[in-house]
């Protein structure tokens, strides 16, 4: 059980039912009275968004979420499919569900699924990837002082702006979070 003053950023509890994970935090503490915990909550299923207001004492029931290392398999018309490594049980998360993780799932990719009441509501991508180059335009000569960039294709069909010196057919090591080129991979 949590208390009031557990919660944080990224904190998952049960309220009515459904996990909701908080998304913006602030706490106040008026020269009168009770400390004020202000959040802003997502649900976890839905993806509604709500505001809420806690007093310190206020007790709260953690989400009974259950993380599973699964394998990306493929996608079709009906969602994305994934498959645990342990016991090959299939799972499929719609398009909504994934996101934008889409941009950056490759065959055979190892993910974690979260699961509310043996449902996959989430997926968790390697913090780095790497895919390679299917198009890329030749850089622009010029003023290079400044950092130029040129937006590529990559394997995925996700369009990202790296340095000028990126080619067709090279591997790039991309950051999930961000959406953004790190550094080139050597094959």
């Amino acid at each position: 059980m949590y208390e009031s003053s557990d919660l944080r950023k990224g904190l998952k509890i049960l309220i009515d039912g459904e996990p909701y994970i908080i998304t913006d935090f602030q706490f106040s503490k008026p020269g009168k009275g009770q400390a004020l915990y202000r959040c802003k909550l997502k649900n976890m299923i839905s993806g509604y968004t709500m505001d809420r207001t806690y007093r310190s004492g206020d007790k709260f029931e953690p989400a009974p979420l259950e993380e599973s290392h699964m394998q990306y398999l493929y996608n079709d018309a009906e969602g994305y499919h994934f498959m645990d490594t342990k016991t090959y049980d299939q799972v499929m998360l719609t398009a909504d569900q994934v996101g934008d993780a889409k941009n950056f799932l490759k065959d055979n990719m190892e993910v974690d699924i979260l699961f509310f009441e043996n449902t996959p509501i989430d997926i968790t991508l390697p913090i780095f990837v790497e895919l390679e180059v299917t198009k890329a335009d030749p850089g622009v000569k010029g003023d290079t002082a400044t950092g130029a960039t040129k937006p590529v294709t990559l394997e995925t069909g996700h369009k990202i702006n790296v340095p000028l010196f990126i080619e067709e057919g090279e591997l790039l090591k991309i950051d999930t979070r961000t959406g953004e080129y790190v550094e080139r991979v050597k094959k």
